[in-house]
């Protein structure tokens, strides 16, 4: 008899029972019907979009069990919450739980009763798990956060590289994966790495129009608290604002406090009370603010949140828009801001240096690391004396990098300490020992003997013994090392256990000789650098934000003129005040957006900054300060910052290519030309050097 296929009518019914929606929303609908008619799928719907709707529905109508794959580990428990509260039977097994609650759970797993099984990646890394959930009948893969597997995305995990291997062991169910962030090379990538046949890819607009887009120029942190502040007092509502660390997220909850705004602050260093506790504030608005790292929001389903201010600049636009769209998931009119300051790039190239080193360095470190090991290559590794006596400027940090890469290209092993190999070294002569070790002290000398005829001269230099070889009569490795300690501290030999710690594979063996992918590590390194550049130009961007983010993300609703961020408004403040522009009201919004038009007309088209660019760029506007200083007069009466931009961009070298940059008139070129002009001039010689 054959069992009839579930259709979306049965799938709108549980949405319906279960969720208490009376209808999919736009794009779940296609998807869901896509899983429906067995066909891998990928779903790309924004942040607050409802993407896990597309397998959880389908997971109800299908038979057998869904697996869910999720890289984070508070996300799962969320959801699974979530869906108990319902009704539906769903569960998780990660590293939180005991090896108790482990079998527990997986026994009404394999009995039937669980519809929705969440797993970390690295769950399938150890053990039989997916040959055992192959039994039970898997018929929906669904992988969240998709993009994790690509090494283009903005949260490369190599433990999802081997989801492919794990959908072959459970038997190739059919797969649905979720990301709300991903260009379109990222999704090239989704589909190569997990096998996807044919797959039907469904992308919903990334705009999300209820959000106004702005960008605050900053110089120091003061500026920024200040701008913040200010943001918060202009625009009502719950707030969420991210800092880059931990340290900064409890000084801006200080100051904000200290400007009488109710702030909270929420990082991975709280324990697990005061991060419910925080996060509890800020679901019932008992506080005005949370301050974050980026780790708050996932799975946070907050849909009044009213702005949303980066304090730093996210390394990816990826991320940016991410966190940026936890605002406005009511579809009601929200705020959302970047405090730019081109330092803050400065943060990110340090960690995407450290993740991702040169190979010149990981080189230089197996260099030193040679030459530190010992006969054996038990090397004692310590990132700080080792960056100190490394030639140039170099970090704790990129050496633990650079250690990391010899690891995992097998030219450095750590292993476990070993119970009964030991590293013995004959210190005492043979006249010596005859004459001290006499008929009392039998069992000592006949180790000694035992020892010698192991590793014969070697042991004048040191040796590696297994001390569970030896004869019977010593008692193993257990009955050896007490006479081992005896005979050290006679000075007869020196002698210490071997593994644990870090092993030279072969100090003579060079580093080509190693299999590594260098090409991988360097093409990563630039992938992170160039999506660092992206942020960088959004920040720079003298036309329509909207657009830019969407052309970024290949989406092709992109436009020239989207009335809803700061440039296109003329809201843009761009002489570095600490006030910030309001909102404007709708008339005045027709008002804005006409004259918004009228100067593009007039303006050419939109400017991007290069990271060469922007750092001219911040030259300039230190001279413009030392003039305004030394006339008195506002930075702005000088040269606006949209001109500055262009002269950084254009880079004119004579007053007639100046006087043809907008905002430069025969007047500033003969009051202050030649200074600004001399400042590009010297910024070319320097960079072609």
């Amino acid at each position: 008899m054959t069992t009839k296929r579930p259709t979306l009518d049965d799938a709108r019914a549980v949405l319906r029972a279960k969720f208490g929606f009376p209808d999919f929303r736009p794009g779940q609908e296609r998807a869901v019907q896509s899983v429906l008619e067995q066909r891998d799928t990928l779903v790309v719907l924004p942040t607050g979009g409802g993407k896990s709707v597309c397998y959880q529905v389908p997971a109800m109508v299908l038979p057998g069990l869904t697996v869910v794959v999720s890289p984070l580990i508070s996300l799962m428990k969320d959801q699974v919450d979530a869906l108990t509260t319902r009704g539906i039977p769903a569960t998780f097994v990660n590293s939180t739980l005991t090896s108790g609650e482990v079998s527990e759970r997986m026994s009404r797993v394999m009995r039937g009763e669980i519809k929705l099984l969440y797993l970390a990646p690295e769950r399938f890394d150890v053990g039989t798990a997916a040959e055992r959930l192959r039994g039970v009948g898997v018929s929906l893969l669904a992988i969240d956060e998709a993009h994790c597997i690509s090494e283009w995305g903005h949260d490369f995990r190599p433990s999802y590289l081997r989801i492919a291997q794990v959908r072959e062991k459970l038997g190739w169910p059919q797969v649905v994966a979720h990301t709300a962030t991903a260009t379109p090379h990222v999704r090239q990538d989704i589909a190569r790495q997990l096998r996807l046949e044919n797959p039907e890819t469904i992308i919903t607009g990334f705009d999300r129009q209820n959000l106004r887009y702005h960008v605050v120029p900053t110089r120091t942190d003061a500026e920024k608290d200040a701008a913040l502040a200010a943001i918060l007092r202009e625009h009502e509502g719950v707030a969420i604002v991210y800092a880059s660390t931990r340290r900064n997220v409890e000084k801006i909850t200080r100051t904000l406090e200290q400007e009488g705004i109710a702030a909270a602050a929420y990082h991975a260093g709280l324990d697990d009370a005061h991060r419910h506790a925080v996060q509890d504030a800020f679901m019932n608005e008992s506080v005005r603010a949370i301050v974050a790292t980026n780790a708050f929001g996932m799975g946070i389903d907050k849909p009044n949140v009213r702005v949303v201010v980066h304090h730093a600049m996210p390394g990816t636009l990826e991320a940016y828009y991410q966190e940026a769209g936890r605002a406005g998931r009511d579809g009601k009119p929200s705020e959302v801001y970047l405090l730019h300051a081109f330092p803050d790039r400065f943060t990110h190239e340090f960690f995407i240096k450290g993740a991702y080193p040169e190979r010149p360095l990981v080189e230089k470190v197996y260099q030193r690391a040679c030459t530190l090991a010992d006969k054996t290559g038990a090397v004692s590794l310590e990132p700080a004396s080792i960056a100190a006596s490394l030639p140039g400027k170099v970090s704790d940090r990129e050496v633990e990098s650079a250690l990391r890469v010899l690891i995992q290209a097998g030219a450095i092993r750590s292993e476990p300490e070993s119970g009964g190999r030991v590293f013995v070294r004959l210190l005492a002569t043979p006249d010596r020992i005859k004459r001290e070790l006499g008929a009392s002290r039998a069992l000592e000398l006949g180790l000694l003997r035992a020892l010698w005829r192991v590793a014969g001269d070697a042991l004048n230099d040191g040796a590696p013994i297994d001390l569970d070889g030896l004869p019977p009569g010593f008692g193993g490795a257990v009955g050896t090392m007490p006479l081992l300690a005896e005979l050290e501290r006679g000075q007869f030999l020196e002698w210490r256990r071997l593994g644990g710690g870090e092993h030279v594979t072969n100090p003579r063996r060079p580093l080509s000789a190693f299999p590594y992918d260098w090409s991988a590590l360097e093409r990563r390194r630039k992938n992170e650098l160039s999506k660092l550049d992206a942020v960088q130009q959004y920040a720079y961007a003298t036309g329509c934000r909207r657009g830019f983010v969407l052309r970024y993300f290949g989406d092709p609703a992109a436009g020239k003129d989207c009335g809803g961020c700061d440039n296109c408004l003329g809201t843009h403040d761009d002489t570095r005040r600490q006030k910030v522009a309001p909102s404007p009201k709708p008339g005045e919004k027709r008002k804005a957006r006409g004259a918004a038009r009228d100067k593009a007309r007039r303006e050419p088209v939109e400017l991007v900054a290069s990271p060469a660019d922007a750092q001219l760029l911040e030259r300039l506007r230190a001279l413009r300060t030392r003039i305004s200083k030394e006339e008195q007069v506002p930075a702005y009466v000088v040269f606006p910052d949209r001109t500055l931009l262009e002269i950084a961009v254009r880079r004119p070298k004579s007053p007639y290519a100046l006087g043809e940059i907008r905002g430069v008139g025969p007047a500033k070129i003969d009051k202050y030309g030649e200074r600004f002009l001399e400042l590009v001039r010297t910024s070319d010689e320097t960079e072609a050097a």
